[in-house]
């Protein structure tokens, strides 16, 4: 199997993502088939960077995994091809259906995440301080919350092989991580807010 969309600067080949800066890694963990794919999730690493968290989710004795990492400069890490099974959506239920390893593609995207106003800083979980300059401020609550702002970059690579996977593949849905299970937060509102930001400059 080859497909490529128009224009694209990725190819898919034989389930495996192609174009530069793709690098692939093995994560010999995931061996069942999937059933489809017919669905996509969105999740952000809460890592440090694209290559460490890539590299600790093909660890064998972490029960997580995903299809692909897209790092803050656009770089692409594949975990899994996409025919096979990544543990990525836990357990989780949308239209009537749950289980969602079995049916899906999972994307990490490399950020933060949410974080913490301390002092006059903005902590990440893992400790990292972001600058704020970084920080998008979700004020939809009662409360301001902060979040990890996503790259344009980013962005426009997550768009593009969304696309393509779409072209190849039975996809009827992308959604958040949050969507699919209440017991998680990503990829959180800094996301919508992205792509808000893009169509704008589009």
């Amino acid at each position: 199997m080859v497909c490529s969309k128009f224009n694209s600067s990725f190819s898919i080949v034989n389930h495996r993502l192609m174009g530069d800066g793709v690098v692939h890694l093995a994560c010999v963990k995931n061996t069942r088939k999937l059933e489809g794919p017919d669905m996509i999730v969105l999740h952000y690493t809460a890592g440090t960077s694209a290559e460490s968290s890539s590299i600790f989710l093909t660890r064998p004795d972490v029960s997580a995994s995903a299809h692909l990492v897209i790092g803050r400069k656009g770089e692409v890490f594949q975990l899994v091809p996409f025919h096979i099974e990544a543990w990525h959506a836990g357990k989780s239920w949308y239209a009537g259906r749950g289980g969602l390893n079995r049916y899906s593609i999972g994307i990490e995207l490399d950020n933060l995440g949410k974080l913490r106003f301390s002092g006059d800083l903005f902590v990440a979980e893992c400790g990292r301080v972001v600058l704020p300059d970084e920080v998008y401020t979700d004020c939809s609550g009662d409360h301001p919350t902060y979040w990890h702002r996503y790259t344009e970059r980013q962005i426009r690579v997550l768009q593009e092989i969304c696309s393509l996977l779409e072209e190849t593949y039975p996809i009827r849905d992308v959604v958040g991580h949050s969507v699919i299970t209440p017991r998680k937060i990503d990829p959180g509102p800094a996301l919508e807010f992205a792509f808000s930001e893009l169509q704008v400059k589009n």
